[in-house]
C-alpha cells in the first residue's frame, strides 16, 4: 500500500531522509520511529504530496506521489502533530467545512460528517466550539477530519503528543477499530509502549536513514537476542535447573528468587520442551512465561548500535 525507493530529501548541506526504502502492506498498523529530526515527519509529508522528495519514488496504493497527486490526496488522511484550528467555528461547522472542501456533495456532507462523529466519539460535543476543546478531544476531531473522505491509508504524525493516559488509551483503540475497517495506518510516536500495543510491523530511522523494518520478533536476531522463558515451579526449584541445564537447546538458566529464566542457544520457541522436561520429572509448573522483547530496548540498542 505505501512503497518507498531509494526516496531521499536533501536541504542545503542537510540530508534529512536518505535512500529510504520502505514498504507497509495493505491493513497494517506500521509505527514510525526515530529521535527528534530523524525524518519521519519528513519522509510523511513527502507520502502526503506536501514536499517533494529531491530523489527516489513512493507510492501509495501504486500510485506515484509526484506524477499523481491529485489521486494520491484522495486516498490518503493526513494528520500532522499540531493541527491548525477555527477556534470559533463549531465541531460539526468544522467538519461539514472540510467536507466541502473535499468536494463532497451537500446533500451527503450531514450523514457523513455524523458518521465521523460517531466513530471518533464526539458526538456530545458536536455543538461545542472548537477552542473549547480539550486536547485529547481536538486530537479526536482532527482524526474525524480526516476521515470525512474515506481515505484507504492514515499517516498520523504524533496522534498521542500531549495526551493524559486515558486519552491516549482512547486514540489507540480509535487507531485498532479503524484498522478493522481496513484501512492502512502508519503512525509515528515517542511513546513506544503504544506503539507496541498496536502495530504489526515498525520501521526505525535515525539521521534519515532506515535502520530497521519489520516486526518486533524480527529485530531479536539483529540484535543477537534469543528467546526467554520465565519459569516458576512449585518445589524443586534446584533440581529444574539442573535438569534443563542439561537440555541442549538451552544456552543459560539462572535462578533468579523464586523463578528461573532460561535462554535458548537459537530462536526456538522452546516452551514445549520446558513443560515436557519438568512434567516427566513430577515436577509441578506453575509459571511458564515467555519474556517479551520491549520495543524500548530495541529501539535504544538499535540506534546506538549496539549489537549482542
Amino acid at each position: 500500500m505505501i512503497e518507498t525507493r531509494n526516496l531521499t530529501k536533501i536541504y542545503g548541506n542537510l540530508t534529512a531522509v536518505a535512500d529510504l526504502n520502505l514498504k507497509i502492506e495493505a491493513g497494517d498498523i506500521f509505527g514510525f520511529i526515530g529521535p527528534n529530526g530523524a525524518g519521519k515527519t519528513t519522509t510523511m509529508r513527502i507520502l502526503v504530496t506536501l514536499l517533494e522528495p529531491t530523489r527516489g519514488q513512493a507510492f501509495v496504493n501504486g500510485l506515484d506521489v509526484r506524477k499523481k497527486g491529485k489521486r494520491v490526496r484522495r486516498i490518503v488522511g493526513y494528520m500532522p502533530d499540531f493541527m491548525g484550528v477555527y477556534d470559533d467555528l463549531k465541531v460539526f461547522e468544522y467538519l461539514e467545512f472540510f467536507a466541502a472542501a473535499f468536494g463532497i456533495e451537500p446533500k451527503k456532507r450531514k450523514s457523513i460528517v455524523e458518521g465521523v462523529l460517531e466513530l471518533t466519539d464526539l458526538q456530545s460535543r458536536q455543538n461545542a466550539t472548537v477552542d473549547s476543546l480539550s486536547r485529547g478531544m481536538q486530537q479526536r476531531l482532527g482524526l474525524a477530519r480526516v476521515l470525512i473522505h474515506d481515505p484507504k491509508v492514515l499517516i498520523l504524525d504524533e496522534p498521542a503528543s500531549g495526551l493524559d493516559p486515558r486519552a491516549r488509551i482512547e486514540i489507540r483503540e480509535l487507531l485498532r477499530e479503524l484498522r478493522r475497517m481496513g484501512k492502512t495506518i502508519m503512525v509515528s510516536s515517542h511513546i513506544l509502549s503504544e506503539l507496541e500495543e498496536i502495530c504489526d510491523h515498525v520501521g526505525i530511522i535515525e539521521h534519515g536513514r532506515l535502520i530497521f523494518s519489520g516486526t518486533l520478533e524480527e529485530i531479536r536476531p539483529r540484535l543477537g537476542i534469543h528467546r526467554k522463558v520465565r519459569v516458576k515451579v512449585a518445589d524443586n526449584q534446584d533440581k529444574a535447573v539442573q535438569l534443563l541445564s542439561a537440555l541442549p537447546q538451552i544456552s543459560k538458566v539462572q535462578s533468579v528468587n523464586d523463578h528461573v529464566l532460561v535462554t535458548f542457544a537459537d530462536d526456538h520457541e522452546g516452551a514445549g520442551i520446558i513443560a515436557r522436561t519438568l512434567v516427566k520429572a513430577n515436577i509441578d509448573l506453575v509459571l511458564l512465561q515467555p519474556e517479551q522483547l520491549k520495543l524500548d530496548d530495541a529501539f535504544l540498542q538499535l540506534t546506538k548500535g549496539i549489537v549482542h
